[in-house]
């Protein structure tokens, strides 16, 4: 992390706003940042002109946003976006939604209309605080040049202390024109909240006392070290862990004391062992309703089960769940306090052993393609094997939302940290920003990303951007030409009444090649292995349209059993 110096800058000589703001953001480390130009801060794109930062230019603000987000996710630093006023800024909001839901240090910058135009309803303008104030830590409007140092320094450490998440800064258009003589701000600096001996006493007795504990791993404030060194503790004390929903990047899918995840569909088997174990331990999460499966794997506010909460932000403890062990520590701080905690005293009971053993080869057993066997020619279970076959352990796999990302969440082991971008907060169209926004930090990793048909479309010209600069992803698309999760409701709660879900979709072979890239298009399973070689060499981006029978609305389910389902429980019901 950036650490600030302890020596103060000297006033320099006047400089325009827009200058300031830039000098700001190189000081504090960003080399990159991601926009769709307006003229509302021409003033800042003219400083970026000479600034050593890299600027990707954007399609859609949504899909600027979402890059900014996913680079946030993937570093722990603020992912920076500019995007111009009004319907610029409301394209925005997705991006900043997700930031605020999955915990991710973001920085939006937004044009504003000039300062003597303000309250009159002027073109494009808007009140921020009032759009952005319910899914943002921070919404600050800087009016004077000369706070720009200050407030944009703020602004970083907003977004990256606590609980981290995003921080709007609204830029009215002359104040960027306007100069000012102003010392730079030192580089921020990130502190880590450690925990109390004491706590960490609590914590090992009662580890030690426990005979089926299991481990949660969720949220932000993780590291690659953090992660090895809970994944050497949890194996010292026989410790199951799972991780939350779209968290799997926290712990290696390939240690023996791997669980699973808390997603959607999740393995019957681990919600069991949830609800038998006699200590969890929650460590960076929230426990929100995905994961905690609407609410109901622990009673609120007093769960059944023995909690120990360890979260980065005191208002998250306690919060929902009431822990009989509350401590107010970061992840990367607890795992490396962890991993100073003397030994054990004396040999583990067989009895947690063989229920870590157990937990392992519960996940193996759910997480295995080969068994998979859905309707239709395209045997996904058999993709999902030669995808495990071929691509690095390392591929970076991106996805929105959808029913089609249970193929990677459950068949795809993840055995690294950041290499999965994936919103909790359930939003459409992130998969392909993402793997830009990945590709754009990192072009020696491979970037995978997982669309649905309907999914693909909301960010689809993202794609226009990875070919502008040269960014060979690889989008493995699934057409089974309807909004499938939508579908899936509708069959259980209306069976065989559609409406509104149905599909009419483009040829995406021909969509890919039409931007500058490589495209496919597969129909049956013998297709998709040479296909993905011929991507893979292409050095282009590259779209695998693969066609999906419809009735494959989940690895394990059909419309048809969908409906014959909801028609014996109508029946069941008298109805």
């Amino acid at each position: 992390m950036t650490q600030p110096s302890d020596t103060a800058t000297a006033p320099q000589s006047a400089r325009s706003g827009g200058q300031i703001l830039v000098d700001q953001l190189m000081l504090h480390g960003v080399q990159q940042l991601f926009c769709v130009p307006g003229e509302s801060y021409l003033a800042v794109l003219d400083a970026l002109h000479d600034a050593r930062i890299a600027v990707t230019v954007c399609r859609q603000e949504g899909g600027a946003a979402m890059m900014a987000e996913a680079q946030g996710k993937l570093t722990g630093r603020p992912g920076i976006c500019f995007v111009t006023r009004g319907p610029g800024a409301t394209n925005a909001a997705a991006g900043v939604h997700i930031a605020h839901q999955d915990s991710t240090p973001l920085i939006l910058f937004v044009g504003q209309v000039a300062r003597g135009a303000l309250g009159r309803e002027a073109f494009q303008e808007l009140d921020y605080g009032a759009v952005f104030g319910t899914m943002s830590k921070w919404v600050v409007q800087i009016d004077d040049p000369a706070r720009l140092p200050e407030l944009v320094s703020r602004a970083f450490h907003v977004a990256t202390s606590g609980r981290p998440g995003p921080v709007v800064v609204a830029l009215p258009e002359d104040m960027l024109t306007e100069a000012a003589t102003v010392a730079d701000a030192l580089p921020y600096g990130q502190a880590e909240t450690h925990p109390g001996a004491a706590d960490l006493a609590a914590l090992r007795q009662r580890l030690q006392a426990a005979r089926r504990p299991i481990a949660i791993l969720g949220g932000s404030r993780w590291s690659a070290e953090a992660v090895r060194q809970f994944s050497d503790f949890a194996l010292a004390h026989e410790l199951p862990v799972a991780c939350s929903f779209r968290r799997q990047m926290l712990f290696p899918a390939d240690h023996p004391c791997y669980a699973g995840d808390l997603g959607l569909g999740v393995n019957p088997r681990l919600l069991a062992r949830l609800r038998e174990a006699d200590l969890i331990l929650l460590l960076g999460g929230r426990l929100s309703e995905v994961p905690s499966q609407g609410y109901g794997l622990l009673d609120i506010p007093n769960p059944r089960q023995p909690l120990v909460h360890v979260h980065a932000d005191a208002d998250e403890l306690g919060r929902l769940y009431r822990p009989a062990l509350a401590i107010h520590a970061t992840p990367q701080a607890l795992a490396a306090a962890l991993a100073d905690l003397p030994a054990v005293d004396g040999a583990w009971p067989a009895e947690r052993r063989d229920a870590r053993e157990a937990a392992h080869a519960d996940y193996l057993r759910w997480s295995d393609p080969a068994a998979i066997t859905i309707p239709g020619p395209l045997q996904m279970g058999q993709v999902m094997q030669l995808l495990r076959a071929q691509l690095p352990a390392d591929t970076i796999f991106c996805n929105g939302a959808g029913n089609f990302a249970t193929w990677v969440h459950r068949f795809w082991p993840f055995r690294h940290f950041a290499s999965q971008l994936a919103p909790t907060s359930g939003s459409m169209g992130y998969g392909l920003p993402a793997g830009v926004g990945a590709k754009r930090l990192w072009p020696g990793r491979e970037v995978v990303v997982f669309a649905g048909d309907g999914d693909f479309l909301m960010h689809g010209q993202e794609f226009a951007t990875a070919v502008q600069y040269g960014l060979p992803i690889l989008v493995v698309l699934l057409d089974n030409a309807m909004y499938g999760t939508i579908r899936m409701h509708q069959e259980r709660e209306y069976p065989g009444r559609i409406s509104g879900t149905a599909l009419k979709n483009p040829d995406f072979k021909a969509y890919a090649q039409a931007f500058g890239g490589h495209g496919e298009r597969i129909t049956h399973t013998d297709e998709f292995g040479p296909a993905l070689a011929r991507a893979r060499a292409s050095g282009l981006p590259a779209v695998l349209h693969c066609l999906i029978d419809p009735e494959a609305i989940t690895p394990t389910g059909t419309l048809q059993g969908l409906r014959d389902a909801s028609l014996a429980a109508r029946v069941a019901a008298g109805r």
